[in-house]
């Protein structure tokens, strides 16, 4: 049951991994870390649940995970229409300045 926990999960980072690295658009930039963390909590708490010792430490990471994925989902956010209104786009690749 294990190794279909960690196939799933590591098909999720690289899917995360290719949208962080390959898309311009900003938003989907972030959706795509978001689900990295997301593959990171779900290898988390497949070894609480089926690894060596079994405890609930993988699930209190996997919930701190969470938190911290909240937050910066909601920090990202807020710089993201701060640059959107200071600069009229979304993409990536132009926001290689701090000022204009």
């Amino acid at each position: 049951m294990l190794p279909s926990y960690l196939t799933m999960a590591a098909i999720l980072f690289c899917i995360g991994l290719y949208g962080a690295l390959v898309k311009r658009n900003a938003v989907i930039v972030l959706l795509s870390i978001e689900l990295m963390l997301n593959a990171v909590n779900l290898n988390l708490v497949a070894f609480s649940k089926y690894g060596v010792v079994p405890s609930l430490t993988g699930q209190v990471f996997a919930l701190f995970t969470i938190t911290v994925a909240a937050a910066e989902a909601a920090v990202g956010v807020a710089i993201l229409i701060a640059l959107f209104r200071a600069r009229g786009t979304v993409h990536v690749d132009e926001f290689d300045e701090m000022r204009r």
